[in-house]
């Protein structure tokens, strides 16, 4: 024995489904993510964070930028507030959330082949800069983009 359909739900359920995927449309497009990391470079260093900056932060972001990985990179100099505010702040823009997927292979990959690091030594070239700065803390943002 065959079952019937009712008619009139189902002609009611396909034609609300256009009107309500068009509810679904966002009125932004979601953009690219931009990685802000704020510092306080330590009294009397800031030539000697600068030089780590411009010989291995540099490189490394160039690098990345070349693979795709990221869309662009800079420094700001910051008027600390307090003294615990930063005076630095690093801005690295990927081009979407996807592309920090497996992004620690990927920056060990350019250690290794710029520098010839292993993450071991990564990390220990990371520590020692504690003595020229302290990281304050990271936060992502995303752009939104107007359509």
């Amino acid at each position: 024995m065959r079952k019937r359909i009712p008619l009139i739900p189902v002609l009611l359920l396909v034609g609300l489904l256009p009107a309500w995927a068009a509810a679904q449309e966002l009125p932004y497009r979601e953009g690219p993510v931009v990685s802000v990391t704020q510092i306080r470079v330590k009294e009397g260093k800031f030539f000697d964070y600068w030089s780590f900056l411009e010989n291995r932060w540099r490189p490394v972001m160039e690098e990345a930028k070349r693979q795709g990985i990221i869309v662009s990179y800079g420094v700001l100099t910051a008027e600390p507030r307090t003294p615990q505010d930063a005076n630095l702040v690093l801005v690295v823009t990927s081009p979407n959330m996807a592309s920090f997927d497996g992004s620690d292979a990927r920056y060990a990959a350019i250690g290794q082949k710029l520098f010839g690091l292993t993450p071991q030594k990564a990390a220990a070239e990371s520590g020692d800069r504690d003595a020229v700065r302290t990281v304050l803390g990271s936060q992502l943002y995303r752009a939104l983009e107007f359509k």
